[in-house]
């Protein structure tokens, strides 16, 4: 007994040693933030005060220490995020992470984000360029005689692994790339154009149709509703006519589909990290005096965007201690580690948010490719051919040929014939059958005759490729807007900062503490040719098809300053009507149900308060709920087990809190009747995701019991009508939520469904449990739903967790910019277990803000700790 006493004893001593290491190992890399620090660099002293969340405003003299000392606190924070994206916005993620990087570096080197990024440091302004070098020089000051354990414990558990990694010195090109990963995660309508061509290829371009519904202009008022052309500038105070394009064919071809099916499957593995691109929205808008309580403009704003740990912002506050010509910085708001300035905030003068305009800047091009040419109106053209080598870590490097039309590069290249067309008949003769059809649909002269299955039979021959032409990779002064937005002062200070906004097109809202508001789109539009409206896939061997290679000028795009209904609301809906705007910016705008629930909330309003606009911020009133519910409840289930869900609904508000049950007994319901009304007709990859054009299609065919869409092809011999398929969802619905929550409907939450599970996108996805603990914080349980204006949308195709959300929240008053607030989605720290790496997700997921103080004293008042910088040697 007393040897297993002994043993005891040296096994617990050994399990604290080994913890307390592992505790050191953990905290070695944590920031100091009180103090003196030397900094190479610097010409005077930099203060850096952050208050209890750890979020830094910096004070200094010049520009370039401010600059500087901006590079400096992101590095302490984040430099293994920094540095993580910047080998992915460069291609190089498998040199640290071996295969598991190879599909990313194949697309990002496909892009060529790095050498556009390399080209747009050229067009930059010296001002600009000033402050990316004095940034980097700040991010190199953190890193000189630092190891990489000192850094981040991720570097520290890539080690043990074998890893013999030194980062290299941060550039201002490093900094400029990461601005193309944001403008691909908000890239447009890339993968409606797929959509379209493979879902017209399984059901006919007619039912296609029903599934991709139009703008809704009458029900959902569109951004800007006054003003039109006057030449070639946007007039706000004249009406102007629009014209709309002509929609193209879809493609019948088999061998094109498949090779569109294969650039989908392309996307969807780009990782998280990079952007999905697809089910991004956001909410932004601004009121004037007349409908605030304090009579002066207030504004807000929530992006939604992926989600991820650290989050994609990170807060700060960049403070000349004399405003003047030389240092004209005084701004504080929501920044992206590794970019210097602010994205989204307000300086003492004006504040300003972001919402994706989403503008069509990207489309697909099926080409004919013979060998190393491509065809364009008969002629064979040279493939351009640029050589990449991928380096992999623990394996053997790749050489990559990137083959490109005058379009763009072939993203069909990385990608190898996949299963996503199996629901399609590819056989030749069912081929020649539905391209038949396909033809009539388009005129007569198309088809029915044996050249016509001739021809088709020749196509079954060629060899296609799919190329994208995106505006991103243009290069374009993107990063001189904004810092040119950081220092603006009014309305024409603003929209000339706007006008080097290249990518990603946004719209932009604005208030100043003059009492104006405003409105600006941004983006670099491409001008179509007639007849070329960007819906569909287009035959790259037609030379009309191409772009004219112009863009809507600046000056042409919406923009609107003090409108006559005192709100400006945009959540990702049109901008403007058609009707009255010739120039086309998409047909793929977000259905407007956001949009139409905040403006009401807004005109119900007078007397909006700070309080009041975040309240809206987490309005969880669900639109298709107040649709489908009543034909739920008409629903004959039998009495007892399986009409509790019923039950529930009918005393439903329509709300989405965490608590409610109604809310996940409805969910549930929506989930199993979007499959079971669409998915039997559809291919795995297009079945819906219960996105807001799903709320359109199904409001659309409810009214209609005995739609097509109702009967399940499935069953022989049997048409199923609208109530057989609710009836045999509600069924479903009960017994699902039996085994995930309680066979007690009283205790069901839509919470316990609907959780936020945060994870890196590194060493969290690593496959090893122990590891992802580390880095992986989750089980918040949060209201709100996809396509509600507190939208944390979810994906049905897969399953009831958060995957986008309210990256952040802020409401801006205008009379007072210390009583303004704002919350992170997680904390300014990027290292596990620091106090400040998902504090704020806490007080996120509950509906909280935080205080944001801008005035010297309330920040100094405010302040946790103080970290004086010091130039090295002085």
């Amino acid at each position: 007994m007393r040897w297993l006493t002994v043993i005891a004893v040296l096994c617990t001593i050994a399990l604290v040693a080994s913890l307390t290491t592992a505790w050191v190992v953990a905290r070695k890399p944590w920031p100091q933030t009180s103090g003196e620090l030397e900094i190479s660099g610097l010409e005077g002293e930099v203060q850096v005060i952050r208050d209890e969340a750890g979020i830094p405003q910096i004070y200094a003299d010049s520009m370039p220490d401010l600059m500087l000392a901006q590079g400096f606190v992101h590095a302490q924070d984040r430099f293994f995020e920094m540095d993580v994206r910047r080998h992915a916005t460069a291609g190089r993620l498998s040199e640290l992470f071996g295969e598991a990087g190879i599909e990313s570096d194949l697309v990002v080197r496909t892009l060529g984000w790095r050498d556009v990024a390399e080209k747009e440091l050229t067009l930059l302004r010296p001002a600009t360029r000033s402050a990316l070098d004095a940034y980097a020089e700040g991010v190199n000051a953190y890193l000189a005689g630092r190891s990489p354990s000192d850094m981040s414990l991720e570097y520290s558990l890539l080690g043990l692994s074998g890893l013999d990694y030194t980062p290299a010195k941060w550039t201002a090109v490093d900094s400029i790339a990461w601005l193309k990963a944001m403008a691909w995660d908000l890239r447009g309508n890339m993968e409606e154009e797929i959509g379209r061509a493979l879902t017209a290829a399984t059901v006919g371009t007619q039912r296609m149709a029903d599934l991709y519904p139009g703008y809704p202009y009458a029900k959902h008022d569109p951004i800007v509703q006054q003003g039109g052309l006057l030449g070639d500038e946007f007039d706000q105070d004249v009406s102007g006519g629009g014209q709309r394009l002509l929609q193209r064919p879809p493609l019948g071809d088999p061998d094109a589909l498949a090779a569109l099916a294969e650039v989908r499957g392309v996307l969807a593995g780009v990782p998280p990290l990079l952007g999905q691109g697809d089910g991004i929205g956001s909410n932004a808008w601004v009121v004037d005096g007349n409908h605030t309580s304090t009579g002066e403009p207030m504004l807000a704003n929530d992006p939604h965007l992926g989600i991820s740990l650290p989050g994609v912002w990170t807060q700060v506050g960049l403070h000349c201690r004399t405003v003047s010509t030389e240092c004209p910085m005084d701004v504080a708001g929501f920044s992206f580690s590794g970019v210097p300035g602010v994205v989204i905030g307000h300086n003492a003068d004006i504040a300003w948010g972001f919402t994706n305009l989403s503008p069509d800047v990207t489309d697909l091009y099926v080409e004919r490719i013979k060998g190393d040419t491509w065809e364009s109106d008969g002629k064979d053209l040279p493939l351009v051919v640029r050589k990449e080598v991928i380096k992999v870590r623990d394996g053997s490097s790749i050489d990559l040929d990137v083959r490109s039309t005058s379009h763009g590069p072939l993203l069909s290249d990385l990608a190898e014939l996949d299963d996503e067309l199996d629901a399609v008949d590819l056989t030749e003769d069912g081929l020649v059958d539905q391209l038949t059809d396909i033809a009539s649909e388009q005129g007569p002269e198309n088809s029915g005759d044996e050249s016509f299955e001739d021809h088709m039979s020749d196509v079954l021959q060629r060899e296609y490729g799919v190329s994208l032409a995106w505006t991103a990779l243009e290069p374009r002064p993107t990063a001189d807007a904004l810092f040119a937005l950081n220092t603006a002062s009014d309305w024409t200070s603003f929209r000339a900062a706007l006008s080097d906004f290249a990518v990603p097109g946004q719209n932009v809202v604005y208030a100043d503490t003059k009492g104006h508001i405003g409105y600006q789109a941004t983006g670099l539009v491409p001008i179509r040719k007639p007849g070329n409206d960007g819906r569909m896939p287009a035959a790259g061997w037609k030379s009309d098809t191409a772009w004219t290679g112009e863009f809507v000028p600046y000056d042409a795009l919406p923009n609107v300053l003090d409108p006559d209904s005192g709100i400006i609301t945009t959540a990702n809906q049109a901008v403007i009507d058609p009707e009255r705007y010739a120039p086309f910016l998409t047909s793929d705008w977000d259905l407007g149900y956001r949009s139409a629930r905040i403006n009401e909330l807004l005109e119900a309003d007078d007397e909006l308060s700070v309080r009041s606009m975040g309240a809206i911020q987490l309005d969880d009133w669900n639109a298709i709920g107040e649709v489908l519910t009543p034909y739920l409840l008409r629903v004959d289930l039998p009495r007892g087990y399986y009409s509790d869900g019923q039950r529930l609904l009918r005393s439903w508000n329509y709300r989405q809190g965490p608590e409610s049950g109604a809310a996940a007994y409805f969910n549930v319901v929506w989930r199993e009747v979007l499959q079971r009304t669409f998915g039997d007709e559809l291919p795995d990859a297009l079945d819906p995701d219960g996105s807001d054009r799903w709320f359109a299609v199904l409001a659309s065919i409810l009214p209609k019991g005995s739609a097509s869409w109702w009967d399940d092809v499935e069953t022989d011999g049997v048409r199923e009508g609208r109530d057989d398929i609710l009836r045999a969802s509600m069924k479903a619905a009960r017994d699902e939520l039996t085994a995930r929550e309680s066979p007690n409907a009283e205790e069901w939450t839509w919470g316990a469904l609907h959780k936020l599970e945060l994870r890196s996108a590194t060493l969290g996805e690593s496959g090893i449990g122990v590891i992802e603990r580390i880095f992986n914080r989750g089980g918040w349980e949060v209201g709100g739903g996809g396509s509600l204006v507190n939208a944390t949308g979810w994906d049905a195709t897969e399953g009831y967790d958060v995957v986008t959300a309210p990256s952040m929240r802020m409401v801006v008053p205008m009379d007072d910019l210390d009583a303004a607030r704002w919350i992170n989605l997680t904390g300014v720290s990027g290292h596990a277990y620091h106090p400040n790496y998902t504090d704020q997700t806490d007080r996120w997921a509950r509906g909280e803000t935080l205080p944001w103080v801008f005035s010297d004293g309330a920040v100094e008042d405010a302040g946790e700790d103080v970290l004086t910088l010091l130039p090295a040697g002085g």
